[in-house]
């Protein structure tokens, strides 16, 4: 069987809750940002909404919750686990793999879950954000639905 090249590795019972905000720009920068206030502080508004201002842009949110049985995860790069063999396996298993070139090796790449949330604030320039406008709200309610069709049995 052929080792996979992706893996998520979930641990269904992650206790920890995330606060997820999708927000319209690119932010280049990793470490930490202490005191947060400093940069983002939102404030409440009317219908589970929110707006704040980020470096002088006004962003309005608002809260997209997941529907019924579904929710999401954040995740984080990890290393690959080693496929587990026995050594009777070994010796009973020939394996042959022929390439034709050595530089389309594929990278074994993985993830591992660390918190999960069931809804999410998607922000947006100036004006609430739409399915209609929106391409990552779209995506998402297109992703749901295609996983309804999917498997209609399970939702």
């Amino acid at each position: 069987m052929a080792q996979p090249v992706f893996t998520v590795e979930s641990q269904e019972s992650i206790a920890k809750k995330a606060q997820v905000n999708l927000l319209p720009c690119r932010i280049h920068h990793d470490g930490d940002v202490n005191p947060i206030d400093t940069y983002w502080n939102p404030q409440d508004g009317q219908d589970q909404t929110k707006t704040a201002y980020l470096r002088g842009r006004k962003l309005q949110g608002k809260i997209v919750k997941l529907p019924n049985g579904y929710y999401g995860t954040v995740v984080e790069k990890s290393e690959p686990k080693k496929p587990e063999t026995s050594s009777d396996e070994e010796e009973m298993t020939e394996v042959i793999e022929i390439r034709d070139d050595e530089d389309e090796q594929l990278e074994m790449g993985a993830m591992k879950g660390r918190a999960t949330f069931d809804e999410l604030m998607i922000w947006n320039h100036e004006s609430l954000a739409n399915s209609s406008e929106d391409p990552y709200l779209r995506g998402m309610e297109e992703w749901i639905s295609f996983a309804e069709q999917v498997c209609p049995t399970t939702h």
